[in-house]
């Protein structure tokens, strides 16, 4: 049969109303004490006694700053509660403020004076009020509607207090309009409740500007972890290279060499197709090692960044300077970018420059890593173009570093990146 299927979804959403109804007016019954709790300070702020019975102004003055001293420490446990309020009941998360850094008197002071602080007290004693007054009025619709909804019960239960005497179209009247109140009132209760989780949000959690601050903060971290995944990934492809695939050609030109060596009584086809494959597998072994390099060099890690740019200078058929100057090993990410950055600037001056020398300086100057390249090449070199160079720009920008490239036609070209190397 095809009914269960048909009435199925109709009733889960009807137990999603119900339940999403009940949890709304629970939250919002949990809600009034908490935001009527401020309303005794505000009382408190009634000086009017303290004017009849002594006429000394700073009197008045010391019980208002002991009350404006007050409501910042009252404002701490009630949006503790709060939070705990939306966490257990909504689900919603009020995220905490960053603590504050110094010492403890400091951080006394400077939560008393914050806007984060009085954002606090002014939703406890200005909106705590009106919300707990809507609240409860949400509450009297539902009592409302359970009530009038069941006037018929409370004619036959209790006939003595006058509820037997309406007459049946009145209480038809009156039925209906509980009813209506009944329907209306998970409305009324979800309403409220989307108003103070907004209000909470603006007012108990931090700031926009605190809001933004650690965003930029999650997304750097997520943007460095990234990078070092991707860099750890490389290593891990280049090992798996040079120990697997390049050690098995590598085994093959062996092989192949000394077949070519010992057979003496081959037919020439035969030695010249030895001949060929022990040629091309050099020629893999040498795309390989290339293709190793450019993945991430072993000599970068084993002896650093001076020793792996010696070895990339002295495979360059041009006139190259170098010239490295570093305190002690950047971080590993950032001598990657280093390494690549003056790799591909070496490759592009080879293929596009025409130059006659290269001048290479890697120097560190207090935390942060200058990498410059000068040729005396033809110019006319564009990052924005879309060369190799767009993308040397954004692995600089991937470890927040900078990038710039001067390069007027005719030259010279100049290309510097400033790694910071936190340290």
């Amino acid at each position: 049969m095809t009914f269960p299927s048909a009435l199925g979804p109709p009733a889960r959403l009807l137990r999603r109303r119900i339940g999403t109804a009940r949890r709304d007016t629970a939250f919002l019954a949990a809600g009034v004490l908490p935001h009527l709790a401020a309303v005794p300070a505000w009382l408190s702020l009634d000086a009017k006694p303290v004017l009849k019975s002594v006429h000394l102004p700073w009197v008045v003055l010391a019980a208002l700053v002991s009350v404006f001293l007050l409501l910042p420490l009252l404002a701490l446990p009630l949006t503790a509660v709060q939070r705990w309020r939306y966490a257990e009941l909504l689900a919603v998360d009020i995220p905490r403020s960053p603590p504050a850094e110094g010492p403890r008197l400091r951080r006394a002071l400077r939560l008393l004076v914050s806007a984060e602080t009085w954002r606090r007290v002014a939703y406890h004693t200005l909106l705590g009020p009106v919300l707990a007054v809507a609240e409860v009025l949400v509450l009297a619709v539902w009592g409302a509607g359970v009530v009038c909804a069941t006037v018929y019960a409370w004619m036959w239960a209790v006939p003595d207090t006058g509820v037997a005497d309406l007459y049946t179209v009145q209480a038809a009247y009156v039925t209906a309009a509980g009813l209506l109140l009944l329907a209306a009132a998970p409305w009324c209760a979800g309403t409220v409740t989307r108003v103070e989780s907004r209000a909470a949000r603006a007012l108990l959690g931090p700031s926009r500007a605190q809001r933004l601050e650690r965003r930029v903060t999650d997304l750097s971290v997520s943007r460095a972890d990234l990078a070092d995944a991707a860099d750890a990934e490389r290593r891990r492809i280049e090992r798996d290279l040079h120990d697997g695939t390049q050690q098995r050609l590598v085994s093959l030109a062996v092989n192949l060499g000394l077949a070519r060596a010992t057979l003496k009584d081959l037919p020439e086809d035969a030695r010249r197709v030895i001949d060929e494959a022990h040629r091309e597998a050099k020629e893999a072994i040498s795309e390989l090692n290339d293709l190793v390099r450019g993945l991430h060099p072993a000599v970068l890690d084993d002896r650093g960044l001076d020793a792996a740019l010696s070895g990339l200078a002295a495979r360059v058929p041009l006139p190259v300077r170098l010239h490295v100057d570093l305190d002690g090993r950047p971080a590993p990410a950032v001598e990657s970018v280093a390494y690549f950055v003056v790799s591909e600037a070496l490759a592009n001056v080879t293929k596009h420059a025409r130059a006659g020398r290269v001048e290479v300086t890697v120097r560190r100057t207090g935390r942060v890593v200058r990498v410059e390249v000068t040729d005396d090449g033809v110019g006319g070199a564009d990052a924005a173009a879309g060369t190799g160079l767009t993308g040397l720009a954004g692995r600089v920008r991937a470890v927040d570093g900078t990038f710039r490239i001067d390069s007027p036609v005719g030259g010279p070209t100049t290309l510097v990146a400033e790694l910071p190397c936190g340290r």
